[in-house]
């Protein structure tokens, strides 16, 4: 067995600890920058912030579910946003739990739960926002943009 070949398996061991971990740093950014008020949740509404204020975008998250991949307008606004960050130095990733995303994201608000399919982090560019969870999220995405994973999918966490 040569070097190459043993460091393969390891990272490919690794990998889906990262993954959880990132998972976790998710939960626990989505849940620090609701309670400062620098989420912005939906399609529209994130369209509208990268629009009128792209510097104040700190990531992104993307969630879809089976019953929404077929849905063409969908990934055509997935599409755009992907190069806008991309464009704009902002970290995305994907998840594939868009229920508990909407949980996450709409946890101890009244009424229906909210589009959660675009989810953007956003910090005010005079004072910007530190959050520890931003970082190893910051450091995933690029961990993972040096294997050519442009958009790498996080599993969150069973509650």
């Amino acid at each position: 067995m040569t070097l190459e070949e043993i460091r393969g398996q390891e990272n490919a061991m690794e990998i889906p600890d990262r993954v959880q971990s990132a998972g976790a740093a998710l939960e626990e950014l989505l849940q620090a920058a609701k309670k400062q008020e620098y989420l912005t949740v939906g399609v529209y509404e994130s369209a509208k912030v990268m629009n009128v204020d792209p510097d104040s975008v700190a990531f992104c998250v993307l969630a879809t579910d089976e019953e929404y991949e077929c849905d063409i307008a969908l990934q055509i606004h997935f599409t755009l946003i992907q190069a806008f960050c991309f464009d704009n130095d902002i970290n995305v990733v994907r998840v594939n739990d868009i229920e508990r995303l909407a949980d996450l994201v709409s946890a101890g608000e009244p009424g229906e739960p909210k589009d959660a399919h675009c989810i953007l982090v956003t910090s005010p560019s005079a004072n910007p926002w530190k959050d520890p969870a931003l970082d190893k999220l910051s450091g995933f995405c690029e961990e993972r943009r040096s294997v050519y994973d442009w958009v790498p999918t996080v599993t969150l966490p069973e509650r």
